[in-house]
């Protein structure tokens, strides 16, 4: 049986460009009963080689709550404007447009 960091990583990989989705909806998605366990898998990957696009992941208001694990430019904000996502003030603009939740999403 897989690792749950190992079923986080599958979700996050399929949230599209240019959107983002949250901690609790992944948990949720996952029965993993806490958004925080989404965010430990997430941080796992700071400072590693990986392809897991862990910035298109933010908090339910839309806030880059895990920005300060992204090390170097373009940091998180940079990663998500380079896909089209506006961000200010460490928030996401159009957070209910471009939210993907893998409950409506993945079948």
């Amino acid at each position: 049986m897989a690792h749950y960091y190992d079923e986080v990583y599958d979700i996050v990989r399929s949230i599209p460009k240019g959107r983002v989705s949250s901690y609790g909806a992944i948990s949720a998605f996952l029965s993993l009963g806490s958004a925080r366990m989404v965010g430990w898998a997430l941080n796992q990957l700071k400072g590693t080689k990986h392809k897991v696009p862990a910035h298109r992941v933010v908090n339910s208001q839309g806030i880059l709550s895990g920005a300060n694990n992204f090390v170097g430019s373009p940091g998180m904000k940079g990663l998500l404007e380079k896909e089209g996502v506006e961000v200010r003030n460490n928030r996401v603009l159009n957070f209910n447009e471009i939210f993907w939740d893998p409950s409506k999403e993945i079948i």
